[in-house]
């Protein structure tokens, strides 16, 4: 299935996106996609939904984040090779593991506002996918067995925050509107295999990124497995993926940043796509 929210910012009721692609309403049957919602029970349940009979939500209707109540938001970096080269670091031969702020994640076509005074705002293109089970010291083997499913995301950064304000990276991630997740969460059972996705990204129509999940350096049962080993991942958390090579901050001779005005459109095939105005 492909679970969305939909409505204004902070009054969101869950739906479906149904074979037609159109949204459906299931407020009838669901208080929220909250991560209780997440749960391979649950989520098997709302598979057995006939959509049909479920009310038609208008087009045009904002979209939120796909999942409610997102305790932890986890982000991995340089998880590609060329964007390491780009980013001027050597491979990584473990996941770079930061977090972002729940409080920056927006739905996926929400302005994206830069912080007063920027002048370093970036984007990145990026898988993202939301636990379904707790998942606490796992083996690779076992590792998407946790994922209730997947979704789209930029993870919008400010660089000079990012690196230049005494390190940590959460710093220039942590903006309010700065992880725009969506427009829909894609559940295993209709994506089974996360490393075949094709990602790209623009800026006012220019193609930026354009890349793979095929060539993440650690895929996504690699991830899961690997943050399980220090942390508790828990049902409705989020964890972004890292980006592939053409952000602003790489541009050779001289970076690219966003401007106000600026308008950002990602693809990701059967994850959807977003659509974010730089203001």
């Amino acid at each position: 299935m492909k679970l969305l929210r939909h409505g204004s910012r902070g009054n969101e009721k869950p739906g479906a996106l149904d074979g037609q692609g159109r949204i459906r309403d299931l407020s009838l049957l669901v208080p929220d996609f909250t991560p209780d919602w997440m749960a391979p029970q649950k989520i098997a349940a709302l598979a057995a939904i006939d959509l049909t009979r479920m009310p038609v939500v208008p087009p045009g209707t904002r979209l939120g984040t796909p999942v409610a109540g997102v305790r932890q938001f986890v982000a991995i970096g340089l998880n590609y090779r060329k964007h390491a080269q780009e980013a001027g670091f050597d491979i990584p031969k473990e996941p770079v593991v930061f977090t972002k702020a729940v409080t920056s994640i927006a739905g996926p076509n929400d302005d994206v506002e830069l912080p007063e005074g920027s002048e370093a705002g970036d984007w990145e293109i990026e898988l993202g996918f939301v636990i379904g089970t707790q998942a606490r010291k796992v083996p690779v083997a076992q590792a998407l067995s946790h994922v209730a499913g997947y979704c789209l995301a930029n993870d919008v950064s400010e660089r000079d925050w990012q690196t230049r304000r005494n390190g940590q990276w959460s710093k220039g991630k942590s903006f309010d509107g700065f992880g725009p997740l969506g427009p829909w969460l894609v559940t295993t059972d209709e994506l089974p295999d996360p490393q075949t996705i094709a990602l790209e990204l623009a800026v006012n129509g220019e193609v930026k990124q354009q890349s793979s999940t095929a060539d993440m350096i650690f895929p996504v049962a690699d991830v899961v497995s690997y943050l399980s080993q220090f942390m508790t991942l828990l049902p409705g958390d989020v964890v972004i993926t890292g980006t592939p090579h053409g952000v602003g901050h790489g541009m050779k001779p001289t970076p690219q940043f966003l401007k106000r005005g600026d308008v950002m459109t990602l693809n990701a095939g059967p994850l959807g796509t977003q659509r974010q105005k730089v203001v």
